[in-house]
């Protein structure tokens, strides 16, 4: 039988991880955690899920989807809203949006701040 784990949290590399971390409070919602520091910043995610920012001495971002720079990683996040709107207000937080978007009418690639991939996809 195989030992039963449970997700405990999601950490991405940066240069600034408060900087990052509000990104990510401002687009999801999710709760600072209270000991974040400019080193390792996080948020408390539902069912205990935690995502953190650490800082990474000359960190590279992701050229996604040239593999120059690979991504390693990307999350993926349900939105309620249409994904034009969606998009918009990611925009407007700091989101970058790639020229190459391969399902366009079904989900959206965008980058955060420190430009690792993320989606969003309509609920």
């Amino acid at each position: 039988m195989l030992p039963c784990m449970r997700l405990r949290a999601i950490t991405l590399d940066c240069s600034d991880p408060l900087a990052l971390a509000d990104f990510y409070r401002r687009a999801t919602g999710l709760a600072p955690h209270p000991k974040s520091n400019a080193d390792f910043a996080g948020l408390d995610g539902p069912d205990g899920v935690y995502i953190g920012f650490q800082r990474v001495a000359d960190h590279r971002a992701p050229s996604w989807p040239d593999q120059g720079v690979p991504q390693q990683l990307h999350l993926c996040f349900t939105v309620e809203e249409h994904l034009d709107e969606a998009e918009a207000r990611l925009l407007a937080l700091g989101a970058g949006k790639p020229d190459h978007q391969p399902h366009e009418d079904r989900w959206r690639v965008l980058t955060d701040p420190a430009g690792h991939p993320f989606c969003i996809v309509r609920g």
